[in-house]
C-alpha cells in the first residue's frame, strides 16, 4: 500500500524523469520504460498516475507552463513602478527565466511545440500559452497606445520576437543564452515604443527596472 503523501512526490519524479528522457533521446524514443528507469520506479506507476505516456507528457507541459506563469508573475510583483514599459520588460524576462532555458526543459518545449500539431490535448495547452502571452502584452500596450489595433499589432510583434529568440536559442548547438535573448528582446521593445513616439518615457522605465 502506498505511503500517505507519496503521490505528489512520485508525480514530480516522473515529470522530472520525462524531461530527462526527452533531453537524452528525444520524445519518440522516450519510452515509458526509459522514463520509469530515470525515475527509479516500475513502468506501471506511470499508468497508475497518468494513464500512460500521453498523460504524463501533458502533465509535464502543464508543470513547465505553470513554472513560466510563476516566473512572469514573480517579476511583475517585484516591480517598484506600475509603468507598462516595466511590466512589458518583466514579461520578457520571465519568458527567459532559468526554469525555461535549461537543456531538459528547452528540449521538452521543442518536443511540445512539434507534438501540439498532432495531439489535441497538447494543442489546447499551446493555445492557452499563446493566448496568455498575447493577452498580457496586449494589456500593457493598450495602456500605452490609444489605438487598440496598434496595441494588438505591437503585442503580436513582441510575442513573435520572444518566441523567435527562444526557438533559435534552443536550437543552437551551444544552447540558449538567456541574458543575450533578454537584452535583444528589451532592445526590440524599446525600438518598438520609439516607433510609436514613446522613446524617452520607455527608456527611463526600462532602465529603472533593469
Amino acid at each position: 500500500m502506498p505511503k500517505v503523501g507519496m503521490e505528489p512526490i512520485r508525480r514530480q519524479q516522473l515529470i522530472t524523469a520525462t524531461m530527462a528522457a526527452i533531453d537524452e533521446v528525444g520524445l519518440a524514443d522516450a519510452t515509458v520504460a526509459r522514463i520509469a528507469r530515470h525515475a527509479g520506479v516500475s513502468a506501471g506507476i506511470i499508468s497508475h498516475y497518468f494513464g500512460g505516456k500521453d498523460g504524463l507528457l501533458e502533465a509535464t507541459m502543464r508543470q513547465i507552463l505553470n513554472d513560466l506563469g510563476e516566473a512572469v508573475s514573480r517579476r511583475r510583483k517585484a516591480l517598484t513602478t506600475d509603468a507598462p514599459e516595466a511590466h512589458l520588460a518583466a514579461i520578457i524576462d520571465g519568458n527567459f527565466d532559468r526554469t525555461q532555458v535549461s537543456g531538459p526543459v528547452a528540449k521538452t518545449w521543442l518536443a511540445f511545440w512539434a507534438s501540439s500539431m498532432h495531439r489535441p490535448a497538447l494543442a489546447r495547452l499551446q493555445t492557452v500559452n499563446d493566448r496568455r502571452l498575447y493577452a498580457n502584452l496586449s494589456h500593457e500596450f493598450r495602456r500605452l497606445l490609444p489605438n487598440k489595433h496598434k496595441a494588438r499589432d505591437a503585442a503580436r510583434a513582441l510575442a513573435a520576437m520572444i518566441d523567435g529568440l527562444w526557438l533559435r536559442g534552443a536550437l543552437a548547438p551551444e544552447g540558449l543564452d538567456s541574458d543575450r535573448a533578454r537584452r535583444l528582446a528589451r532592445d526590440y521593445l524599446e525600438q518598438l515604443l520609439k516607433a510609436y513616439g514613446l522613446g524617452a518615457r520607455s527608456s527611463e522605465s526600462l532602465s529603472l527596472e533593469s
